[in-house]
């Protein structure tokens, strides 16, 4: 009888975890399939595991890299452990499970432990109303904990650099106040000029360029193309999801790729190595066809709406390249 009401109630955890788990599997699924597939990947040197400030079009905080190279406290050079370790994962440490999977495999060992010290997996629950009200406040503690990481970081993050700052100490003042934003032309604002690289109208161009040349390159999975435009471990990430997307007999197009709104998170140096952070507000085409016959599998014609930040690399007398696409 013992035994029985143990294996009714293992199944009842692992009735819970999937409940918990499937919803996050389909998200990530479900996700936007463009470059990036929808998350946080690449490096951005030393500053991969701090978050680019926020900027007027990006103003909430930049999500971590759920795919990276970098160790942490490294100059930003990714070294063999860094790859090990993020192929290791386990079973509840897989990209793109986050804090939910944490809080998952956590109720999971709650409950095993209390079946060893004989209270059964869900001694107390009282039914299917308590296990409902155990996802509400598990969905309840996710929220605010997510809250409270916004605002640590808003609140020791870096001075914007953005398209809307104030001018910068000494700037010049026209005629009819202060300057508070300089248009390239491209749909990019140059930021309050207080960055310590400075970066030049051309920069911004190359950015706007290289938004829509990934996004051609990946839609016609010219791997050698994609790697022209982004550093090498950022064609690891794409040659892979690239190569996820034929098991599945899917291919992703993105079309009509439209910078709205950029401006400058932050510019700096690391040794011969310029790096700049651009959030951008672009408009695209993203659509899944089966492979073959065309037909649509995910997405649509109409155009949708994104907003990333992406870092770019260069070092002394090359071209920039990406080296970092973050979700906001």
């Amino acid at each position: 009888m013992k035994f029985t009401q143990r294996t009714r109630g293992i199944v009842q955890a692992l009735a819970v975890v999937l409940s918990l788990a499937v919803p996050v599997m389909f998200a990530i699924s479900a996700a936007d399939a463009r470059p990036g597939g929808g998350g946080s990947s690449g490096s951005r040197g030393s500053r991969t595991y701090s978050a680019p400030p926020p900027t007027a079009t990006a103003p909430n905080a930049a999500q971590p890299m759920n795919r990276t190279m970098t160790q942490p406290g490294s100059p930003g050079v990714a070294g063999p452990a860094a790859a090990g370790a993020a192929a290791k994962g386990g079973m509840f440490n897989k990209p793109g499970m986050g804090m939910l999977g944490g809080l998952a495999a956590g109720f999971l060992g709650a409950g095993l432990l209390g079946m060893l010290f004989g209270g059964g997996l869900f001694s107390g629950l009282g039914g299917m109303a308590s296990i409902i009200g155990l996802i509400l406040q598990i969905g309840l503690i996710f929220i605010v904990v997510k809250l409270a990481m916004s605002w640590w970081q808003r609140r020791h993050s870096p001075a914007t650099a953005s398209a809307y700052a104030g001018p910068a100490p000494g700037a010049a003042v026209g005629p009819g106040g202060p300057q508070n934003s300089l248009r390239t032309g491209t749909g990019f604002g140059l930021g309050s000029g207080s960055a310590p690289l400075e970066i030049q109208p051309a920069d911004y161009e190359t950015f706007e360029r290289l938004l829509g040349d990934v996004q051609t390159a990946w839609s016609n999975e010219d791997v050698d193309k994609l790697h022209t435009l982004a550093t090498p471990e950022m064609v690891m990430y794409f040659t892979k999801d690239l190569e996820e997307n034929k098991a599945k007999n899917d291919i992703n197009k993105v079309s009509d790729v439209k910078l709205l709104q950029g401006d400058l998170a932050e510019a700096w140096r690391e040794g011969e190595t310029d790096y700049a952070s651009v959030a951008m507000r672009f408009s695209l085409v993203d659509k899944t066809l089966e492979r073959g016959t065309n037909r649509l599998v995910a997405g649509s014609e109409q155009p949708v709406e994104a907003t990333e930040v992406w870092t770019f690399v260069r070092r002394r007398g090359e071209s920039w390249e990406l080296s970092a696409i973050q979700q906001t």
